[in-house]
């Protein structure tokens, strides 16, 4: 008797199989539950949801259950967790998690109509969604199916993630209840950006002693901290407590104060060994005052410098993109690098990128921190920044110029505490710059992320000189968008402040706690990742204080030579100072070729500018990555930051490619060195009739510095499967488009700069 094969399925049904009773006893229907904060409730939620991950076919697409919380859109698949072993886990957020402030827009779709609407606050949906497209503030598109799930569940969570995603008020914000819960549950724990390295903290600068120490830190001892703002009698925007010039009385700022933008009196950043200051101050409201309070104000900061030497002012509202063209670059390069399809006919993509502007502006900024550092680190000049409100652009130019000359803030503790004193205490707006109320998008402006990818281009220019990598820059950023720290919520000290103080009220916390214990700052990154997770943010390339470098089998210490002269006679003599006053203006004869020489090419150039000089001598000598550092400027030099813009585009990762490959193999160098010292510590003494022996094991495994482990000799020479472009963070899971190969982009990812035509891109071999 012949067995006749069962016919093939000529159907594929995507839904999990239905259960039978007797099938059910035996074997239970997985329950999906979310994982959820103290604090935190489901909203609403719906089954059979597809989560779609390619537009191609969908074999990828995962099926489960959507679900809405006062916290997040969470999706949880009906089959186990698809997240690689080495890929960055966040201990308060899933896989498929977003948060609902990191949300851009919410839009639904019904396909069958050809319908489609933005949704927001307390919006009616006239009818039934097939899909909803989530764009995320973090660069994800998140894309969900509901041809399987209830029409009515499908609406009613569309519509709650719309309306809780637009808090009416800060206060409910999540991290408010979340916050307030965990103090009580795990009061007993240590906070405040407690570190494995020796406890170090990073500093708040909300108390007079932590600007004492900046003080005695740089050696300005012509400058005092002042509580003239105590309880923010005079401004909301300054922090309480202010560094002044000591020749300026209290109740001579009280006077000036009225006479300046928001009565924001001149701040004090930073002062060069050689006595020079970085002060930023806001635009004086008066005109008829405008002379007085000039001579009054770089009168007293002359003063506080040992050589008494002019003080310069740059307008950065005169030279630099205002906050409404960064917002519409930064749309742009948005739009190129994550949703527009990266067709085949799209043979300008490179051309786009430039056309966004968005490589220029950040080019301006790092050039005009340059031009600062010139007057403050040659010239001996006090420089004053100055913008109308001094809360956005001189905090990004503040910041540049002090990574550029202070080693110390190219430390992590150290750019956490420039972060803290330059944007948080200083009183940039991140409620509203961030708009986490969704009230005015005429007031959004990625400020803080334009700051970081000027600090990417100098990581990418001089990888050495940061203790920390790329990967803490990006998950830095999206920090900003995890609504459970103190740090990106608020717009002023006083803001800050003031709902602190009433959230320890409502919340029963004892009077006199510290804020920073009972709702941390984001510097607590041991709330976000576990100890192995941060080893991420270490640099094996630092060359940090007291680092030295090998050259041709020598240790050697890189130290610039004697600082030259570059006399301003070179050039005619210098404008006479009116009260002790310069202007940029006046000092730059010529303003179109000053930064010229911020290129590879060290040739003299005929009648050039004592600034020229400089920047050409600073360039054509080692650079003594501890020491000042100067980015190169030309289109050439600044380059898309593409862990940050193309981490999520599914047709730009590399498999076993890009920084990471010689991020894994210098990590592994530097663990197996780290091993080989604390072998030679641990070796012990000799003892009578015994020889001594090295400890055959390193520090413990949660002790070690680096993510990657020394390898060992079984281990294979090529990278690990799981390394991809896009490491620590993964495409899988964001909407894929159509994968088409040979286009500019993958030109540009196996090595093509930002700068060459098109015309020659097509000459090259891919």
């Amino acid at each position: 008797m012949f067995s006749v094969k069962p016919p093939k399925p000529t159907f594929k049904s995507y839904l999990p199989p239905v259960q039978t009773e007797k099938k059910a006893i035996e074997q239970p229907i997985k329950k999906l539950e979310p994982k959820l904060l103290p604090g935190e409730i489901v909203v609403n939620e719906v089954n059979f949801v597809k989560k779609c991950i390619n537009t191609e076919g969908g074999q990828d697409d995962l099926w489960g259950k959507l679900i809405c919380t006062n916290f997040k859109v969470s999706f949880i698949p009906q089959d186990a967790s698809t997240m690689q072993k080495n890929q960055l886990c966040h201990l308060l957020l899933g896989e498929h998690d977003i948060p609902l402030t990191c949300l851009e827009q919410v839009v639904t779709v019904n396909d069958t109509k050809g319908k489609k609407k933005v949704l927001g606050s307390n919006q009616k949906l006239k009818f039934n969604p097939t899909e909803l497209i989530l764009y995320c503030k973090d660069l994800r598109v998140i894309r969900f199916c509901f041809v399987e799930a209830g029409p009515e569940s499908a609406k009613k969570v569309c519509l709650a993630i719309a309306h809780y995603s637009h808090p009416a008020d800060l206060q409910l914000l999540f991290g408010f209840e979340y916050q307030g819960r965990r103090y009580h549950e795990f009061k007993g724990e240590q906070v405040n950006g407690s570190t494995s390295k020796g406890g170090l903290q990073t500093p708040i600068f909300d108390r007079p002693s932590d600007w004492d120490r900046e003080i005695k830190r740089t050696g300005a001892s012509e400058w005092r901290v002042c509580s003239v703002n105590e309880n923010y009698v005079i401004s909301p925007s300054l922090p309480e407590y202010i560094v002044v010039p000591v020749s300026l009385a209290d109740q001579d700022l009280k006077q000036y104060s009225i006479f300046f933008t928001d009565k924001r009196i001149p701040l004090w950043c930073w002062n060069h060994p050689n006595g020079s200051a970085l002060v930023r101050m806001a635009s004086i409201v008066d005109p008829l005052q405008q002379r007085k309070m000039d001579q009054r104000i770089f009168t007293a900061i002359t003063k506080s410098h040992p050589q008494h030497s002019e003080v310069i002012r740059s307008d950065l509202d005169k030279c630099l993109p205002n906050i409404q063209d960064i917002q519409s670059a930064f749309v742009k390069i948005r739009q190129i690098c994550v949703l527009d399809p990266f067709e085949e006919s799209e043979e300008r993509w490179l051309s786009t990128i430039e056309n966004s502007r968005w490589l220029e502006y950040v080019r301006a900024f790092l050039k005009n921190a340059a031009e600062t550092v010139y007057y403050m680190d040659v010239k001996n000049s006090s420089v004053v920044l100055q913008e109308e409100e001094d809360r956005d652009l001189s905090c990004v130019v503040s910041s540049l110029v002090q990574l550029m000359l202070d080693p110390h803030y190219r430390s992590l503790i150290g750019f956490q505490s420039l972060v803290q004193k330059e944007w948080v205490m200083a009183g940039h707006r991140f409620l509203d710059r961030c708009n986490h109320l969704k009230r005015n998008d005429n007031k959004e402006s990625p400020l803080f992320m334009l700051f970081l990818d000027c600090v990417w281009q100098m990581m990418n220019q001089y990888p050495a000189a940061f203790e920390f990598t790329e990967a803490y820059l990006t998950v830095l950023s999206d920090s900003m968008w995890i609504p459970l720290f103190s740090t990106f919520l608020f717009s002023s000290p006083k803001q800050r402040t003031r709902h602190l103080t009433d959230f320890a009220k409502n919340k029963a916390i004892p009077p006199g706690e510290d804020p920073s214990v009972y709702f941390p700052p984001v510097w607590d990154w041991s709330q976000q990742f576990s100890h192995k997770d941060q080893t991420l943010f270490n640099n094996p390339m630092y060359v940090g204080k007291g680092a030295a470098c090998v050259q041709n089998g020598e240790v050697k210490s890189f130290t610039r030579t004697k600082q030259k002269t570059y006399s301003s006679t070179v050039r005619g003599s210098v404008p006479s100072a009116r009260n002790g006053l310069k202007g940029v203006e006046e000092t730059l004869t010529r303003r179109g070729s000053f930064m010229s020489e911020l290129r590879g090419d060290f040739s003299p150039v005929k009648d050039e500018s004592p600034a020229e000089r400089y920047f050409r001598d600073w360039f054509s000598q080692p650079v003594d990555q501890r020491g000042v550092l100067i980015p190169l400027l030309l289109p050439s030099h600044v380059a898309l930051w593409k862990l940050f813009f193309l981490r999520w585009v599914p047709e730009a990762c590399i498999a076993k490619g890009g920084a990471i490959t010689a991020y894994h193999k210098l990590s592994q160098l530097v663990d197996e060195i780290e091993i080989l010292k604390s072998q030679l510590r641990q070796y012990t003494g000799p003892s009578p009739g015994s020889t001594p022996l090295p400890s055959p094991r390193g520090p413990p495994s949660d002790q070690r510095r680096m993510y990657f482990k020394a390898s060992s000799p079984d281990d294979p020479p090529t990278p690990p499967d799981f390394l991809t472009s896009s490491f620590p963070f993964t495409p899988v899971g964001n909407l894929c488009r159509r994968s088409v190969y040979g286009t500019p982009i993958s030109k540009f990812l196996n090595g093509a700069r930002i700068w060459l035509s098109t015309e020659t891109l097509a000459n090259d071999a891919i």
